[in-house]
């Protein structure tokens, strides 16, 4: 993970041409001419032996002949020259190069002479096969695009050259100005993470876009993802959604996972708003930079036309958005302005004769009811009242901030007049749409987006108190199986892994034989009606599929019968397989149940995956699932659920009454921490899980390990998502009181007022750099909801009565070699050593971690920390560009560790 020398690139001084051209059409003269043509300030310099002058410059023969350094290089030569002409200019000392040559990638050896010759000088490479790059404000244009850009403030990164160049070409028509432009091409060496992190902390640019056909890296780039959509809007559309999935042979979950549903889940939890067409990329960033996100997205819709109103509903179903239900008093209060033949409903049609002052109180009145959260502002032309008088109307509420507590979006429909209404409510800084069709699709970005935030910041903790498991038990469980180098786990075996993660399994007992079937039934028939007898046999994946399934067995000889039967049906299925046993339980019987599938599959980009859904033999038929990638919680679970269609079967209706949620969210979440917990379980399905308002059991597991990765503790590396980091915990004795030292989790917000009013001003200066009297609830939020890849903050508990006693933050550069560190001990609690402790730990963590140094920017006035930081072992230096400031720095020892 590495931005390093990429700044070279987005903010050259001047840059070297490797191929500019003379020749008409060619590569190296479209490339000069459009760097030329764009004003780049810097110098350029064309290198290529065949001309003496390229484009009115003097034409160097060899990078070497260049009479300075270049910033960047651009590469437009032959594949065979490009691993030669990296090194020349790593020895040069430029530190990144665009190569637009295609074909590298063709040859594997080609592409990794490249990669070797840049290595050695840290010179990052964007390409092979791009289009190039673009910084308007830098006034340079350094592809083979065929028209400038105008600058502004979103940045596209692109893997396709051809869309990269459509969507300027699209821009320049729309009035859409940029802030950088990258054709990431092969992404041999530099790739979407890179620039994701690259371009979150780029002050010109105010969002991102993002056209993708393939993730690499996917821990990199969930991280960078998630660091730049907690800071700015993150747009992306992802190419090949209905490409075919690869099979997992022995999985119905790995079947019913979808490649592109995983890609979807994944952008989702990065906080990213995925769409599907080119033509929408920019119309959803404008409309989503434009508010914050929202808790809810119940939409209200004021119109002067019926019609239209239906239109706008009928697409914000389609777009799966929720139609607000307007109070009483909402209600009543349109009742006494408005004309008696009202819709008295959402949408709320204020009738086509509607002046300005109705569409006023209308907007007011429904702005103020708390049940609504977004609202549609519609016009339809008429000749009983204005469109632009309306239009001042709603403007007017804008400018006075009458509705800026809620997000508004505006639909003039029609031609001539409506386009003057629209000007007027853009200039009023509305967002304004031309359709029926736009205006609902404009709400669910604003819905979706809201929804991926909430899932940004969530920040799963894994805590025994939410999953009650026994993993010692599981563990044993899954260490028999693989001494004995089996993948599958028999349904016994199976079953005591998942209860020992507080899933309810029925008892079961095993049989070698039919005739042990036999007795076996005759014990359990004590205390059950029915009896289920199924297959166990290491030959066969689902017993189902080969009538390894027998119910409602009502006595012993039935028992054995059905044991002999399955025995004889496997055998004329396939003579080869082996009958291991019998698994012989009671039948579980329950009304108004439902049937679920909860599973576990391996994503090949994204890793493990948690899948819920419809269960039962029809699952495929049906395939009603959801993915998300753990680790999860409760509400990460509870969203998962909410997007498939059992999961609104499950709330209840009509006589069928709500199953018990709070169990299945409960199991989901047991999963989700066994896959972190135990990195070999490679599949698994629960199916079914039987739910009702009673409770769950699973009736049915089969889980599939990877015998050589038993031994492997968890935290799971394999997870996309970094888990809540549980063993970096410890407890210290600091003047006869225990504290206790864990990672930050995010209900840890609410002990912050407590702590912060018994620290003094001083001492919150001396940590933020600046005075602060109030830290507003978002704030707390962004401190204590991280991400454990690239941040981490411990706190201090007083064990007694759990108070917040001090924090130590770090948060690392994604080079991942430095990391900057902050620490705050309560005012009153200091002299004691809590400061000591809790940045000993937090070196223990970074050197673990693999960081090479930590260091933090201290006040000079602060003579206690540059104590304490001089008697750690830091060395502190000036900051060469505030005096006021010292540098401190602790170059770490390399540890063994368990980050």
């Amino acid at each position: 993970m590495s931005i390093r020398n990429l700044h070279h690139a987005i903010d050259p001084k001047s840059a070297v041409i490797i191929g500019a051209s003379n020749r008409a059409g060619s590569l190296g003269r479209v490339i000069i001419e459009n760097v030329l043509a764009a004003g780049f300030e810097g110098e350029i310099w064309p290198v290529n032996p065949k001309y003496d002058q390229v484009a009115g410059l003097y034409c160097y023969r060899r990078v070497a002949d260049v009479p300075s350094v270049p910033d960047l290089a651009v590469i437009v030569t032959p594949p065979k020259t490009v691993p030669a002409l990296i090194h020349e200019l790593g020895v040069k000392g430029t530190r990144a190069a665009v190569v637009i040559t295609a074909g590298l990638n063709a040859d594997q050896g080609l592409r990794q002479a490249m990669l070797d010759a840049a290595k050695p000088f840290l010179l990052r490479i964007i390409g092979p096969n791009t289009v190039g790059l673009i910084v308007p404000s830098a006034k340079l244009n350094a592809s083979f695009a065929h028209l400038q850009a105008q600058p502004g403030g979103i940045a596209l990164l692109s893997q396709s050259g051809a869309i990269a160049t459509s969507l300027i070409d699209w821009a320049a028509d729309n009035d859409v100005g940029f802030s950088k432009i990258v054709s990431l091409g092969d992404m041999a060496d530099a790739d979407a993470g890179d620039f994701l992190d690259l371009l979150a902390g780029d002050p010109e640019t105010h969002a991102i876009v993002m056209y993708l056909e393939a993730i690499s890296n996917p821990r990199k780039f969930l991280s960078a993802a998630r660091a730049a959509a907690r800071v700015k809007p993150v747009v992306a559309i992802k190419a090949g959604r209905h490409a075919e999935a690869a099979k997992a042979a022995a999985s119905h979950t790995g079947a019913l996972s979808g490649a592109d549903r995983v890609v979807d889940a994944a952008l989702r939890r990065a906080g990213i708003l995925r769409i599907e067409g080119l033509g929408e990329l920019f119309n959803a960033t404008e409309t989503i930079a434009r508010f914050p996100p929202l808790e809810r997205s119940r939409v209200a819709i004021v119109t002067n036309g019926g019609g239209a109103g239906v239109l706008a509903v009928d697409r914000l179903i389609d777009f799966g958005c929720a139609l607000a239900d307007l109070s009483p008093e909402t209600v009543g209060t349109l009742d006494r302005i408005l004309p008696a033949n009202w819709s008295r409903a959402n949408p709320v049609d204020i009738i086509g004769d509607a002046p300005p002052y109705r569409y006023e109180t209308a907007v007011e009145t429904i702005a103020r009811d708390v049940g609504v959260d977004i609202l549609i502002v519609m016009n339809c032309p008429t000749g009983l009242a204005s469109p632009v008088d309306a239009a001042y109307a709603i403007a007017s509420l804008a400018q006075s901030g009458t509705i800026s507590g809620k997000p508004v979006l505006t639909c003039w429909l029609g031609g001539r007049t409506a386009r003057e209404g629209r000007t007027v409510l853009q200039q009023a800084g509305l967002a304004s749409y031309d359709t029926p069709s736009d205006v609902a699709l404009a709400a669910s970005y604003l819905a979706k987006w809201s929804k991926a935030q909430q899932a940004l910041v969530r920040v799963p903790e894994g805590r025994d108190d939410e999953v009650h498991c026994n993993r010692d038990l599981a563990r044993s469980v899954l260490q028999r199986v693989a001494s004995e180098g089996r993948r599958m786990l028999n349904e016994p075996e199976a079953k005591a892994v998942i209860a020992a993660y507080g899933i309810p399994v029925p008892q079961t007992m095993i049989a070698t034989s039919p005739k042990e079937a036999e007795a076996i039934a005759g014990l359990l028939l004590a205390g059950a009606p029915k009896l289920v007898v199924k297959l166990i046999s290491k030959s066969i994946t689902h017993k189902s599929d080969v009538g390894g399934v027998v119910l409602d067995i009502l006595s012993p000889v039935a028992a054995r019968e059905a044991a002999e039967a399955i025995a004889a049906r496997l055998k004329a299925h396939d003579p080869t397989a082996v009958v291991d046993g019998f698994a012989v339980q009671p039948m579980i019987e329950r009304k108004h149940a439902w049937e679920l599938l909860l599973g576990l599959t391996r994503d090949p980009i994204f890793g493990p995956v948690v899948v819920f859904g419809s269960g039962g033999v029809s699952v495929e038929v049906v395939a009603d699932t959801a993915v998300a990638l753990p680790p999860l919680d409760a509400a990460l679970t509870g969203d998962l659920i909410d997007q498939t269609r059992i999961g609104k079967l499950l709330a209840g209706f009509r006589n069928e009454p709500p199953a018990d949620r709070a169990a299945i969210c409960k199991a989901l979440a047991a999963l989700s921490q066994m896959i972190v917990d135990f990195p070999c379980v490679l599949s698994m399905d629960i199916n079914p899980l039987v739910v009702s308002a009673e409770g769950m059991i699973a009736l049915d597991v089969r889980i599939e390990i990877d015998p050589q990765a038993v031994a492997c503790p968890g935290p799971n590396r394999d997870l996309a998502i970094r888990p809540y980091p549980s063993d970096w915990q410890k407890q210290v004795t600091l003047a006869e009181r225990i504290y206790h030292l864990r990672p930050i989790r995010p209900a840890d917000a609410a002990l912050y007022p407590d702590f912060l009013a018994k620290t003094s001003s001083d001492d919150i200066r001396f940590r933020f750099l600046s005075s602060r009297k109030h830290f507003q609830d978002q704030m707390l939020v962004r401190l204590t909801q991280i991400d454990y890849e690239r941040e981490m903050a411990f706190v201090a508990l007083d064990n007694k009565s759990g108070e917040l006693a001090g924090i130590a933050r770090l948060y690392a550069d994604p080079d991942h070699e430095a990391a900057e560190y902050g620490l705050l001990v309560r005012t009153d609690l200091q002299g004691h050593g809590l400061g000591w402790a809790l940045l000993s730990h937090l070196r223990d963590y970074a050197a673990a971690d693999g960081l090479q140094r930590i260091e933090g920017l201290v006040l000079s006035e602060n003579s206690k920390m540059l104590k304490m930081c001089r008697e750690f072992g830091f060395t502190i230096s000036p900051n060469s560009t505030d005096s006021t400031l010292r540098i401190a720095t602790l170059t770490l020892q390399p540890q063994a560790g368990n980050s």
